[in-house]
């Protein structure tokens, strides 16, 4: 049962949702306070309290709670960054609660999101900007370690020019820019992130070495880089959306392109628990690097070799079909 426990983990994210944390600070609050901060009701807030008190993430002391060492990573300037995959107003926060739907995905082979929300994840992030910024917060806090080590830890400066494919506001393309200073740059996403990748490189003075596309990668591609990447991108579907994508970039290739696929890899690091969250929210999949270059080998594209680029993160470099 302790295993099963939901009163816990929805706890957690009914605090990091109403902000509890910030609004207790460290000198701490009472119940009724709180209430009138968050909109809460006084009495069931006090309860909740009183459950975060006893799994030792609130303290309290003449009726004032204050978040634990623990609690306190649930503060949106916390280094740990869980604040947005706890908050169900954001995206990472309010895909976990498709959780509820998975027996329909299990039965029925279809995700559980959109037989929650009535829209596809995409489709629930293209209609609301405040889950598409989420989303790419999330994201940048997701890379904030692995950016580094795979801008590092593979050769990106034989690639003159690099498409980032699906690059989100560019965290990843910035680290290999700035690791290897003969290196350009282009981020392919659709219109809001692309703008946001714009703003992101003006920022940051390299604005003359990298630059936006705005589109899909389902649609054409810019053609002739020298490199295609692809990160964290095929995970997000199931085979067939995967295939369009991949066809798209070698319909993009020249001759002498090279296309990186960096992903997650059952086997090193991608682990079953993601495989699960993968199949409920989009029907991805968390795949090994065979199943990987077999999907590649069918869109004409050969593998070369696959690397260890990050802590769970694989790069596998293909190339067009000789």
């Amino acid at each position: 049962m302790a295993l099963a426990d939901l009163a816990t983990p929805m706890a957690i994210r009914v605090a990091a949702t109403l902000g509890l944390v910030e609004h207790a600070g460290t000198g701490g609050a009472t119940a009724a306070e709180l209430a009138g901060r968050t909109g809460a009701a006084a009495g069931p807030l006090r309860r909740l309290l009183d459950h975060l008190v006893t799994v030792e993430v609130f303290e309290v002391e003449s009726g004032r709670y204050r978040p634990t060492a623990l609690g306190a990573q649930m503060h949106p300037d916390a280094p740990e960054g869980v604040k947005p995959l706890l908050d169900i107003t954001c995206a990472g926060g309010r895909a976990e609660l498709a959780f509820v739907d998975l027996l329909d995905t299990v039965t029925t082979g279809a995700p559980a999101y959109p037989i929650r929300y009535g829209k596809q994840f995409w489709d629930d992030l293209g209609d609301s900007p405040k889950l598409r910024r989420s989303f790419e917060a999330q994201m940048n806090w997701r890379f904030r370690e692995h950016a580094p080590r795979i801008a590092a830890n593979f050769d990106w400066s034989r690639f003159p020019t690099i498409v980032d494919v699906g690059g989100g506001d560019g965290p990843l393309l910035v680290e290999i820019l700035s690791a290897h200073p003969t290196v350009r740059g282009q981020v392919v996403d659709l219109p809001p992130t692309a703008a946001a990748a714009t703003a992101r490189f003006a920022a940051l003075g390299i604005g003359d070495r990298a630059s936006t596309v705005a589109g899909s990668f389902f649609d054409p591609l810019p053609a002739g880089a020298d490199a295609y990447l692809l990160s964290d991108i095929l995970h997000d579907w199931d085979d067939e959306p995967c295939e369009k994508i991949l066809t798209q970039v070698r319909d993009a290739c020249a001759p002498h392109s090279t296309v990186v696929l960096v992903e997650p890899v059952r086997g090193y690091g991608a682990a079953t628990d993601i495989d699960l969250f993968m199949l409920m929210c989009f029907n991805g999949r968390e795949r090994t690097v065979d199943e990987l270059t077999s999907l590649a080998a069918g869109c004409g594209l050969t593998f070369q070799r696959a690397v260890p680029v990050s802590e769970g993160r694989m790069a596998l470099e293909l190339t067009l079909r000789g």
